[in-house]
């Protein structure tokens, strides 16, 4: 049902993405260095509970894109590519990454970590917009149904980040002392982060 090499293409992009901390993983770090790995680690599957939700979401939009038009979808494909580059270009010309995020937050129960990190993903209006940009740059119609391809897709998408966030969280758990003192480490991955955006975008826009 999936081309093995877009398979293949799909996990890089997708590693390389998702190694990149965004403001979800500001959150499970800002958590793990309060409470520690267990707190991080909760907070990590709150955020892969809320992606789901988007992930749904985005599979029934497409599915019923396709139904009614190839070009609707060829449309999709073009303007996912274009926001791919528009986020690089934002990472790496406007956005900047506030000290203030990194400062601790008040202790929590771990029920309340859980429902945050849902809530964290479910407000991310741009997590919605990347699933519907990445993603169908990496289907082929001509393979099978296109839900079931984009549900596939993201969840191994998800799963990717899962294992990505958890490291976040197992680390800065484990270095609270250190972090708290040295924000900078994710400050200086955001130009790499945006020159990879750039980097699918261009590719994802010149695919035939």
């Amino acid at each position: 049902m999936i081309d093995s090499t877009s398979f293949a293409l799909f996990v890089a992009a997708s590693l390389a993405l998702i190694l990149a901390p965004g403001p979800a993983v500001l959150y499970i770090v800002a958590r793990s260095i309060d409470q520690g790995r267990l707190a991080g680690l909760v907070s990590v599957l709150g955020i892969a509970a809320g992606a789901q939700v988007h992930l749904l979401a985005a599979v029934l939009g497409i599915s019923a894109l396709l139904a009614a038009s190839a070009l609707a979808f060829s449309i999709v494909k073009y303007a996912g590519a274009a926001y791919l580059i528009y986020l690089g270009l934002h990472k790496l010309f406007i956005e900047k990454i506030n000290p203030a995020e990194f400062e601790r937050p008040p202790a929590q129960p771990l029920g309340r970590i859980f429902t945050q990190g849902v809530i964290v993903s479910l407000l991310n209006p741009k997590l919605a917009l990347f699933f519907l940009a990445f993603v169908p740059q990496f289907i082929n119609p001509a393979l099978g149904p296109v839900g079931l391809q984009f549900l596939l897709l993201g969840l191994v998408f998800t799963a990717i980040a899962l294992v990505s966030d958890s490291c976040y969280a197992l680390l800065a758990g484990t270095a609270r002392s250190w972090l708290r003192t040295r924000p900078g480490f994710i400050r200086s991955q955001k130009y790499a982060s945006g020159g990879v955006y750039v980097a699918l975008g261009l590719a994802a826009a010149l695919k035939r």
